[in-house]
């Protein structure tokens, strides 16, 4: 008989809930909830989902939460619409986070406590743990086909086609085919349970569209690793880290594709295990000064055990590239969740005056781009660039466009002097700045016989690299610095503006990871007849772009997720913006920002601002 249903159902809604999986780490569940994700994105239907996950092996509790858009939302919701509870230990908490009216799918193996009721959800008992023991003998495959089950009983409840699920275990376990009939039985045990108890599709539901197109599910560690050998990448040190480590496990994979010699099979790239992020750095300076493209992967500890070989680096004038992603801090903080938070000091790393380059990808098709791109930007700049990516772009699997590569694309190695422009010309001056443009020609090791040599130090030199404490070449060589810092200005990545001209008296400024959500609410903030224009930044240092756009509104709300307003701090330290322009809208509690959080925080802003909201009353409220 059918389960009966008192409460009423949410209004019907196609293609539009969240769902999340609550579960215990180390019991399989992840590829399960991944199925289900990549089914509806199989599905034509645009899907983003997060995986959130413990910093320990086994054993504590862990989530997937996905988002399911029609309007191609991919940045997390307030709210859960559809909760899978496996997991005893969360599953109080869980169930609070249900909207009312939504659904709470468990394992009725077991009656639930009644501290775990809700008068105003419904419940959806299915016995997993009963099925897979009656019909699977070996005990590890009882737990992995209890996830299986829920998929499948969520597969007739949504409206989830069986055809697209069956190719994707084919596709999964191809080579293994004796695993394929065992996960299609699964299934079909939870499919065959929810057609027998429940009315079906429910009201949240899914139905085949067309709007994926060419796109690709994609990490964005992966996308770094495979960017690093487009860009011309051949050696990688590194020490492991979370969340960086799959940006080395990418790049070995690809690296082991794309750079082995098909004649030989000499492998034409190097990877070292450093044995800790200082040495990893040391190790990406020398291969760097030496003429090959090399980079390093980290997190804000590694960062800041890398710092004074980024100092080195920058002083000394040594190409150089390294991926942030950035975690919850500060110390050890939440190594598994994520944040915006090495803003500040991955842009001065160092002690003394020094200033890095900062690229700022939204997407995985811009982790592969941009990191590709800082090869070119080092070797140019003859100085350290830092990929700031997060966890929630670096380890969760996201919608991108395809990536693309112009195979006539050449490298820009910059200023390097070959044998020949040697021969040609005078003394060599290592820090000469002959052009205006603060940056000096340099030379490979080996390049010449008896031209082209020089020191390379840390310590303060003149114009050929001679150590000298003398105060005035120390000088002379601080404000070249600041020179090139300019010219950086003119080649990084311009920041993406959303509208031709700027309308509005209210800007919002975003970054990174916080683009999905910062989109969405500037249209939820529209709909309130809150109207603002918007600009993504890209890169540091800041262009004439970003300086126009603050300069255009009377104020403007910068988005990130950390306590502190870090890139907020860098707009006033380097424009010498007026701080009460800048109002930050702030997130830090290790879980990606969210559309309506950002919504709610302007919102009360304008209203807690009486005098603000008196001046700009006639622009948009």
């Amino acid at each position: 008989m059918k389960e009966q249903q008192t409460i009423a159902h949410p209004q019907a809604r196609v293609n539009d809930f969240v769902a999340r999986f609550a579960n215990v780490n180390g019991t399989g569940s992840a590829s399960a909830n991944f199925l289900f994700a990549k089914a509806i994105f199989r599905m034509g239907i645009p899907v983003t989902p997060k995986n959130i996950f413990p910093s320990n092996i086994q054993g504590l509790p862990t989530w997937y939460e996905v988002r399911v858009s029609e309007k191609g939302y991919l940045g997390r919701r307030e709210g859960i619409d559809l909760l899978i509870a496996v997991n005893a230990q969360s599953m109080k908490q869980d169930i609070e986070s249900v909207h009312p009216g939504g659904y709470l799918m468990y394992d009725s193996t077991k009656k639930l406590h009644t501290d775990m009721i809700r008068g105003d959800i419904h419940y959806l008992g299915v016995p997993m743990m009963e099925m897979a023991n009656a019909n699977y003998s070996n005990p590890r495959q009882r737990q992995l086909f209890k996830n299986i089950i829920y998929v499948g009983a969520l597969s007739v409840l949504l409206n989830i086609e069986f055809e697209v699920l069956e190719t994707l275990l084919k596709e999964q376990f191809a080579g293994k085919e004796k695993l394929i009939a065992p996960n299609v039985k699964a299934l079909q045990l939870g499919m065959e349970y929810a057609k027998k108890h429940f009315d079906y599709p429910l009201p949240i539901r899914l139905e085949r569209r067309d709007l994926v197109k060419d796109k690709i599910l994609v990490d964005g560690n992966t996308a770094c690793g495979l960017g690093a050998v487009y860009g011309g990448a051949t050696v990688m040190a590194w020490y492991p880290i979370t969340p960086s480590t799959s940006v080395a496990e990418a790049f070995e994979k690809f690296a082991s594709k794309y750079r082995v010699d098909p004649e030989t099979g000499k492998k034409n790239y190097a990877i070292v295990q450093a044995e800790d992020e200082l040495a990893a750095m040391g190790m990406v300076i020398g291969a760097n000064w030496n003429g090959a493209r090399s980079l390093t992967a980290t997190s804000g500890p590694g960062v800041s055990l890398m710092s004074e070989f980024i100092g080195l680096a920058y002083f000394a004038e040594v190409p150089a590239v390294l991926v942030d992603v950035q975690r919850a801090g500060p110390s050890t903080g939440m190594p598994t969740r994520t944040q915006q938070s090495d803003i500040t000091i991955a842009a001065y790393a160092s002690h003394g005056d020094s200033k890095h380059p900062l690229l700022f990808p939204s997407t995985p098709k811009e982790c592969f781009e941009m990191t590709a791109t800082s090869f070119d930007l080092a070797d140019r700049l003859q100085t350290p660039i830092i990929l700031m990516t997060d966890l929630d772009l670096g380890m969760n699997d996201h919608m991108s466009e395809p990536f693309t590569w112009d195979a006539e694309k050449k490298y820009d190695r910059g200023k390097v002097l070959n044998r020949e422009e040697l021969e040609a010309m005078g003394r060599f001056g290592r820090y000469l700045d002959n052009e205006g443009d603060g940056i000096p020609y340099r030379t490979y090791p080996g390049t010449h016989p008896s031209k082209g040599a020089f020191t390379t130090r840390g310590t303060s030199r003149d114009e050929y690299a001679v150590y000298t404490e003398n105060s005035e070449a120390y000088v002379r060589n601080m404000k070249r610095l600041q020179t090139k810092w300019e010219t950086a200005k003119k080649i990084m990545p311009e920041p993406h503006l959303y509208q031709e001209e700027n309308r509005q008296e209210i800007g919002m400024l975003f970054f990174g990871t916080s683009t999905y959500s910062s989109e969405e609410a500037k249209d939820l903030l529209a709909e309130k007849g809150i109207h603002l224009d918007a600009i993504r930044i890209k890169a540091f240092p800041f262009g004439e772009a970003t300086e126009t756009f603050i300069q255009s509104h009377k104020l403007v709300f910068v988005i990130e997720q950390n306590r502190d307003g870090q890139l907020r701090s860098l707009i006033i330290n380097e424009m010498q913006t007026n701080p009460a322009k800048l109002a930050p809208v702030l997130n830090y509690d290790g879980m990606p920002i969210t559309a309506d959080d950002i919504a709610s925080q302007i919102t009360n802003y304008l209203k807690q601002k009486t005098a603000v909201a008196h001046d700009l009353s006639e622009t948009f409220i």
